[in-house]
């Protein structure tokens, strides 16, 4: 079996798209790109013959097993002996990515406040997305470094815990990522979903909950191609032995009225505190309701949105955030004497240029965002924990001439400078207001 072979038949000739692969050819990719026998260029050619001629629902799985078998899994049922607070059905949450998406943040402590025990393994923003290890790193001393036991050990006795993709676990997804970032093969759908499932699968979840955007600011910019990114995720799963469940939801405006990584953690303790944006709790409390219904704490979405909600209303799922951050290194008391005060001294304000109602693009924020210190460009950049937005007018508000649409917080005067220009071509104004659609799109059922 050679590469090249491989290559040539999943990218076609004469104009037609490629042939299915079988699972050994699959394998002979994946194992040979992650032990080094098969090199960068070679894997490139794979990436983008899969890019133009896709992969079926099982060429999908096949490549997802692979990826996951590439390294170590998490097998939180077999640590129960371990860890016998750990009980399970283990639930997780993954979103493909956006501006202001902080939904894992608040998620997390709300429905494991309902018994759910969720292990969440996230990522670091890349792009003009934020990432969630980023935001709980602007807490000094949060550790998202953890290896299984700790993990397990965490989730069993707070309910959840928050980690990054270890150097064993799915080695080949990462060093397959790395490689399409920069040969422009990250739109695919099969691509995407072995990349999210291998990591989902390897951390030891039993169900999964899929929060697929769709607009300016995500990856799928179609609904039409957010439907086929959900369908594959939620249909290979399934393969897998894994229940799932998604949502479509929209992406064409940043969420909540805070962008930035120490900002969503504190626009996250308004949502526990009960004084959340209306879209983040839409989102959060939908979410939360399938997750409750996955894990076996309600009977349906409706009794599962009324158990999450009053969950912040008794005040069981701030403390349970708090008891995370403390479990993972950080200071919760410091936390909450900062809420409202940490600011980067670099602020400028973005007003109104004229009057009209406002429409702010979730793209262009996001990559304003990179400027002022909050994202990056490449894995090696860091990222600046104070700078971001906290917005007083969002899409569809009327505003006059002069009126504050966001205050700006940069790592620099340098960035400031960049970073708001770059947020003032994000605003446009018309005469009325603009047409907005729902928040949740579309929902894939198991």
């Amino acid at each position: 079996m050679r590469a090249s072979d491989i290559i040539i038949k999943k990218r076609g000739t004469g104009g037609q798209k490629g042939s299915v692969l079988s699972r050994e050819e699959i394998d002979f990719m994946v194992s040979g790109y992650t032990c080094g026998t098969i090199p960068d260029y070679q894997m490139s050619a794979f990436l983008m013959a899969v890019y133009y001629s896709g992969m079926t629902f099982e060429e999908t799985g096949f490549l997802t097993e692979s990826m996951l078998r590439s390294g170590d899994v998490i097998d939180l049922h077999g640590l129960k002996k371990d860890f016998p607070e750990l009980r399970g059905p283990f639930v997780d949450k993954h979103s493909t990515g956006g501006v202001g998406d902080k939904i894992s943040l608040p998620l997390a402590p709300i429905v494991a406040s309902l018994g759910v025990q969720i292990p969440m393994m996230s990522g670091r923003g890349l792009g003009h997305t934020g990432g969630t290890l980023d935001k709980l790193e602007s807490l000094s001393g949060y550790n998202v470094r953890l290896d299984k036991n700790e993990f397990a050990r965490l989730i069993g006795r707070t309910g959840f815990a928050m980690m990054g993709q270890t150097e064993s676990i799915a080695p080949a997804d990462r060093k397959m990522y790395a490689l399409r970032d920069v040969t422009g093969t990250v739109e695919s759908i099969p691509l995407i979903t072995a990349s999210i499932l291998s990591k989902k699968v390897a951390e030891g979840s039993d169900c999964l909950m899929f929060d697929v955007k769709c607009g300016s600011g995500a990856f799928m910019k179609t609904a039409d191609d957010a439907r086929s990114l959900a369908l594959s995720l939620v249909r290979t799963a399934a393969s897998m032995g894994k229940k799932s469940w998604a949502l479509i939801t929209a992406m064409d405006s940043p969420l909540g009225m805070k962008t930035g990584n120490y900002l969503e953690v504190e626009e996250t303790l308004e949502c526990l505190q009960g004084n959340g944006p209306a879209d983040i709790m839409e989102l959060t409390l939908a979410l939360g309701a399938r997750m409750a219904v996955l894990g076996k704490r309600a009977g349906s979405v409706q009794e599962g949105e009324e158990l999450c909600a009053e969950q912040i209303r008794n005040g069981n799922a701030l403390r349970k955030f708090l008891d995370n951050v403390r479990d993972q290194g950080a200071d919760p008391g410091k936390l909450l004497d900062g809420q409202g005060k940490r600011r980067s001294e670099n602020h400028a304000q973005i007003l109104a240029e004229q009057d009209g109602y406002i429409s702010v693009d979730a793209y262009r924020t996001g990559m304003a965002c990179i400027s002022l210190g909050v994202g990056r460009t490449k894995t090696s950049d860091s990222v600046d924990a104070d700078s971001g937005i906290i917005f007083s007018r969002r899409t569809g508000d009327y505003v006059r001439k002069g009126d504050l649409i966001m205050d700006v917080y940069a790592r620099d005067e340098q960035c400031l400078e960049s970073g708001a220009e770059a947020l003032r071509g994000a605003v446009t104004y018309t005469s009325s207001a603009p047409a907005q659609g729902p928040l949740i799109i579309e929902e894939i059922q198991p």
